[in-house]
């Protein structure tokens, strides 16, 4: 890999600000001097940047409570998304959210420039478990939950897989309910078109796990942790 790109990608600057500190005589390979941006380099290697180390990793991946109020986008003109939440040098090149929650909707966000794991966790075959806790404007009952055990077909056509809705709480006086809900795809505004059919609106909607990865408790909302290899192959 040349020098340029490892450093890029390691979010030390764009390429052109890492030709300038080549330029400035402060990048080393094996403690000898970089003269171009050419240069190639091995995992082997030992790359620092003004005596500093900068070891390489291809992947990264930070697990973000989203907070209601930003988009799930890697960028937008006017609105901030998930990716602005970052640290400016944990903003590698590549990362993007695995998935989309909708800018009203909180909780567990997976960023990764790892393309595999996407896939691996969106993909319809995969019936990759996702768990949501919500308030909704109307009483779900038991005959809400065998609907959603069934399969529903919207009325648009959408044929939807069995959900599992477990209800918390209901209040009759106030016509209000809380529910967690388990479903294995992630179709355009699902939950919400899903009560919708059944004469309810969702008014919150929090992602509580998403496979085996679940929210730390005391992760707040707009916070975010890097997960280490370890905790990613138990996903």
């Amino acid at each position: 890999m040349r020098i340029d790109k490892y450093l890029a990608n390691m979010n030390v600057g764009s390429r052109s600000e890492v030709h300038k500190l080549i330029k400035k005589g402060i990048v080393k390979v094996n403690d000898q001097l970089v003269k171009t941006p050419k240069e190639q380099v091995k995992d082997s290697d030992e790359v620092t940047v003004n005596n500093q180390v900068v070891s390489y990793q291809k992947y990264h991946y930070f697990l973000l409570n989203k907070p209601k109020g930003v988009l799930s986008a890697t960028e937008d003109r006017s609105q901030g998304t998930v990716i602005s939440l970052l640290k400016p040098q944990d903003q590698y090149q590549g990362l993007a959210p695995v998935g989309r929650l909708d800018k009203d909707t909180t909780g567990l966000l997976l960023i990764t420039n790892d393309g595999q794991l996407n896939h691996n966790l969106l993909a319809p075959g995969k019936h990759v478990a996702k768990i949501y806790r919500a308030e909704i404007a109307g009483v779900a009952d038991e005959e809400t939950v065998k609907i959603f055990a069934s399969g529903m077909t919207l009325g648009d056509g959408t044929k939807l897989k069995p959900a599992k809705l477990k209800i918390l709480k209901q209040d009759k006086e106030d016509d209000t309910s809380e529910i967690e809900i388990e479903i294995s795809e992630g179709k355009y505004h699902q939950i919400k078109r899903m009560f919708g059919a059944v004469g309810m609106k969702v008014t919150t909607l929090d992602r509580l796990s998403m496979g085996k990865l679940t929210l730390p408790e005391d992760l707040k909302r707009g916070d975010y942790v890097e997960l280490s290899l370890d905790q990613v192959e138990k996903i």
